[in-house]
């Protein structure tokens, strides 16, 4: 049958470019129906296979009321999960790392026995003849007055006195007295305190160590403390403890001709072949029998209580080997006629090694290798603040207190700074609670940085006491003299042959902090490994699969 004339001619006029247009259009529209069609096939087979709880409601056909229920549903499990999932890792975050009781107990031969250091009451021995710290201040103020001229009523010798017994007296009555600045020649405050004490051998009488009586003199050294002179045993020397630019005028000459090696840190202990004499001394079990003993005399006569108030007898502190001794923050008091039993506990926190890639603000200490001081060799946080107090004092006087470590350049406070440095002291503490307010998860020391180290050892005590009559004594055994003052009796010993420790370690590791993610999403969702791999591959691998297909079959 022949086509009709006009059809021909309509087709012989169509613009041929035309037709690939429409075949263009026409692949557009398939591939648009492949793609949405493999689309909804992936969706239904993932919703009807994957692990993932309630998932398998939303690729099938149900009423609108139960989609609607497991999609609330879902929602509320995906904010409930979220919610965990963010406390713990803002948990991990602020506080990585726990402090927690050791599984084993530790002997307490591990640990060096703790540092005593023992300060008299008296800072200047009284004469009969001579006058109290009150009459001398009035002596140099009427000195001032006189136009700084000596006199036979005030020597040079006095004066000296005087003047370093306005930085070591608690009275500090001084403030009731103008004393303007001095023209005299530098002398020595190390010297004036050494004279204006007896030797050691009339506080400290006989000491016992190890089961043997010993002359205390040849265990303990003198060091000049806030509140005078005291004497140490069992801690660090002078060359161990501070840098060798520091002025260490603690340093005697039995410490300059000390040749004993030291075998011990605190991060590290003792080592494995040190033998049982170490430096610093430790003990071997616990009990007063094996433990240190000393008879301490004091004389009543000698006391100046312009200068020191009413207190008497002695103050004895228990601390680390290698830290300073800090008498006015922790102290024993010991009064005469008494026997003091101290019996100790230490309390040590040991550092995990795993805790050592945190950063030290958020793990909130410091290691040794990690925290450097100027004047000392070892960190501790007594030691960082005492340093931290010297540079504040300097910084804002001039100079630092006799006491305080310092530099040769350092100038040491004249009488005429001492309000200057007690008022920055109070000022570095203010700072401190203002800082801490401020920024309670941050640095303060006013800057300082004095966060505790992450290896510390402390050493608690527990008190007794008793009479200790030695006059009585000496009658019943016809001696005399043997004692000239009050004595008194200290027992200082491990209570136990073990302690516990506690250790900062890691709150969560990596993979435990992966266990915890992985928990929370298996507990509300269903969700593992395997279902992140089973969504990446049906989003990926099999929907390209399907559109292929498709696209084949088309």
């Amino acid at each position: 049958m022949a086509c009709p004339a006009s059809n021909l001619e309509d087709i012989s006029s169509m613009d041929l470019e035309e037709i690939p247009a429409a075949k263009d259009k026409t692949s557009e529209t398939l591939d648009k129906k492949s793609l949405s069609l493999s689309l909804k096939e992936i969706y239904e087979e993932f919703c009807s296979n994957t692990s993932i709880h309630g998932f398998q409601y939303f690729g099938q056909r149900r009423q609108r009321k139960e989609v609607g229920f497991w999609i609330i549903v879902f929602i509320i499990t995906i904010y409930l999960c979220t919610s965990i999932i963010v406390k713990i890792y803002m948990k991990w975050c602020e506080t990585p790392v726990i402090v927690s009781f050791s599984e084993k107990s530790t002997p307490i031969w591990s640990i060096p026995f703790p540092a005593i250091t023992i300060c008299p009451e008296t800072k200047r021995a009284l004469k009969e003849k001579d006058k109290d710290y009150g009459h001398l201040l009035a002596s140099l103020q009427s000195y001032a007055a006189a136009g700084q001229t000596l006199s036979s009523n005030f020597s040079l010798k006095e004066l000296h006195e005087t003047l370093t017994l306005m930085h070591i007296c608690r009275s500090e009555i001084d403030q009731f007295y103008e004393i303007p600045k001095l023209n005299l020649e530098p002398f020595d405050y190390f010297e004036t305190m050494d004279g204006m004490l007896p030797p050691m051998a009339s506080y400290l009488v006989l000491c016992k160590w190890f089961g043997k009586f010993e002359n205390c003199q040849n265990l303990f050294s003198k060091v000049y403390t806030d509140g005078g002179i005291c004497y140490t045993f069992n801690s660090l020397k002078a060359q161990d403890l501070f840098r060798s630019e520091v002025v260490q005028h603690q340093i005697s000459e039995k410490e300059r001709n000390d040749s004993r090696i030291l075998n011990w840190s605190l991060e590290e202990g003792y080592a494995s072949d040190v033998d049982l004499l170490t430096y610093p001394a430790r003990v071997l079990s616990s009990g007063s029998d094996a433990g240190f003993q000393i008879y301490l005399q004091s004389f009543p006569q000698e006391l100046d209580y312009t200068c020191n108030g009413a207190v008497q007898g002695f103050k004895i502190l228990l601390h680390s080997p290698d830290a300073t001794p800090s008498v006015a923050k922790h102290f024993v008091r010991i009064s005469g006629d008494k026997e003091i039993l101290i019996a100790v506990k230490p309390k040590m926190i040991i550092t995990s090694k795993d805790i050592s890639a945190y950063d030290p603000d958020r793990r909130r200490c410091f290691l040794n290798k990690e925290r450097q001081l100027r004047f000392y060799k070892v960190y501790s946080q007594d030691n960082c603040e005492r340093e931290c107090l010297s540079n504040f004092t300097y910084s804002q006087c001039g100079c630092v207190r006799f006491s305080m470590p310092r530099f040769p350049e350092m100038e040491i406070c004249g009488e005429d700074k001492i309000k200057c440095y007690r008022k920055a002291k109070e000022q570095l503490r203010l700072q401190q609670f203002s800082e801490g307010l401020k920024k309670a998860n941050g640095p303060s020391m006013a800057d300082c940085n004095c966060m505790p180290a992450c290896t510390s050892l402390d050493y608690d005590t527990e008190i007794s006491e008793g009479i200790f009559d030695v006059e009585s004594t000496q009658r019943a055994f016809n001696v005399t003299n043997l004692f000239t003052g009050k004595v008194s009796l200290v027992e200082i010993y491990f209570k136990e042959n073990q302690f516990i420790t506690s250790r900062r370690s890691e709150l969560y590791g990596v993979s435990d902090l992966l266990a915890n993610f992985g928990g929370v999403f298996g507990l509300f969702m269903g969700i593992s490994i395997l279902s992140v791999v089973e969504l990446f591959y049906h989003c990926t691998l099999r929907l390209w699969s399907n559109m292929t297909l498709s696209s084949r079959v088309n």
